[in-house]
């Protein structure tokens, strides 16, 4: 497995060694002893979750509070998104930057993003299947969400679907509703570039 970090501290994008011949196709999309080595502390798995989009929808950005928040180790075993992590921690160097990688079931690349990093996607095609690994159970009363479209953050959705069509970006109403960055930065729900590298300093 190689694994390269992204432009936003605490994320990485892993790219598997596929196997495969006329028979099909096998590939290792999570091991741990590179994940450890790479990242320094193992993933705590206590949730698995899988969607399916159709072309267009878009979901995110969406983010926990810290700690515990939410890591998650995301890939798409059919059709293609485009995943997007965002720098939501005050205080952080990379603050409102972003950084994205194409999963699909080309590549078969995986992303991992660090508790405290918002997190986003948009599928490039019907039926597009993507799965977590996630180090906390899903609680509605730390989840929180920043709008997808927030010019201040400037994310580059593509137009265009897989096959060539244009897109028409579907969000859920929560999503669309969603502050932007500024407001939930003033409503005080982003989490601390400082509280998020001390709750992974404590997972080492």
């Amino acid at each position: 497995m190689d694994y390269r970090e992204l432009s936003i501290e605490g994320a990485w994008e892993i790219t598997p060694v596929r196997h495969g011949d006329q028979r099909g196709l096998f590939l290792e999309w999570f091991k741990e002893p590179s994940f450890v080595e790479t990242v320094g502390h193992a993933l705590h798995l206590a949730q698995a979750n899988l969607s399916v989009s159709a072309a267009g929808v878009l979901r995110g950005i969406h983010f926990a509070d810290v700690p515990p928040s939410q890591a998650k180790y995301v890939m798409c075993p059919k059709g293609a998104v485009l995943d997007v992590i965002v720098d939501i921690r005050v205080g952080s160097p990379t603050f409102g930057q972003w950084d994205s990688v194409l999963l699909d079931d080309i590549d078969r690349r995986a992303v991992y993003l660090s508790e405290g990093l918002g997190h986003a996607f948009l599928s490039l095609e019907d039926g597009s299947t993507v799965v977590y690994l996630v180090s906390e159970p899903f609680n509605p009363a730390r989840e929180h969400g920043i709008n997808p479209l927030d010019p201040a953050i400037g994310i580059d959705w593509p137009s265009v679907a897989r096959d060539g069509s244009a897109l028409t970006y579907d969000f859920s109403a929560k999503d669309e509703a969603a502050p932007t960055l500024s407001e939930a930065a003033e409503a005080g729900v982003l989490p601390s570039y400082e509280a998020a590298r001390a709750h992974r300093a404590g997972l080492a």
